[in-house]
């Protein structure tokens, strides 16, 4: 069954374009102009990933308010930002709500396809069967890569595809760096340094609503990131 992909965005040509481009590569995907059209279709359905723009309409950051609600149903729904709106301040907003990814308008059809690609392959390892290192037990830290469930002193830690691989990279060597490439390597992302940057901050966040002693994920500076041991 292919899988199905929501466009959310108000200029229908773009949209269209996106639109044929995935369905040439075998995917189903249905286009939404505004928030109020995809929240609608969404209540009766939720895609397998969504594709939103941050402005939609009269709505300057109805993509934004979209992926929040999105995001609160769906906590482990892939979620990518397509928009020509590219500055920094943008890009932190859109991770820290939940996106998995955030692309510029500017990024070659060739390169959009490829990102897509990844997020699917990430979630598509979560259905392969138990093997043994599936699931990782670092003190009071559970990691389930079957089930993607992570749980830190026996509390559910609701994390995105993306940050749960980056956790899962993390915490199978504690005290061993990993640089950001090895982080977008295990993440199967492409992620600039200030979105590896920005996931580790609402990672962090994550884990501190549930435990605000959390400590285990330590910056080496200049370095990377590593899981620190008990």
């Amino acid at each position: 069954m292919p899988k199905r992909i929501a466009i959310v965005e108000d200029e229908a040509g773009i949209a269209e374009n996106y639109r044929d481009a995935l369905q040439r590569l075998g995917f189903e995907a249905s286009i939404y102009g505004s928030r109020l059209q995809a929240e609608a279709a969404f209540e009766q359905a939720l895609p397998d990933l969504a594709i939103i723009d941050i402005g939609l309409g009269d709505e300057v950051e109805g993509g934004f308010d979209l992926c929040r609600n999105l995001r609160a149903r769906a906590p482990e729904l892939p979620i990518v930002f397509l928009t020509a709106r590219d500055s920094e301040l943008d890009v932190i907003s859109g991770l820290r709500l939940g996106a998995d990814d955030y692309l510029s308008k500017n990024i070659s059809q060739a390169q959009m396809l490829a990102r897509i690609t990844a997020l699917f392959r990430r979630v598509d390892a979560l259905s392969e069967p138990t093997r043994k290192g599936d699931v990782i037990t670092r003190g009071k830290l559970t990691i389930n890569q079957q089930t993607m469930t992570t749980e830190w002193q026996e509390q559910a830690v609701s994390l995105t595809v993306t940050e749960f691989w980056i956790v899962y990279a993390l915490a199978q060597h504690p005290g061993h760096v990993k640089n950001r490439q090895q982080l977008m390597d295990a993440a199967n992302a492409v992620l600039d340094d200030n979105t590896i940057t920005s996931h580790i901050k609402r990672i962090r966040k994550k884990f501190l609503a549930v435990d605000d002693g959390f400590d285990r994920i330590e910056t080496a500076y200049g370095m990377g990131y590593r899981w620190v041991a008990d």
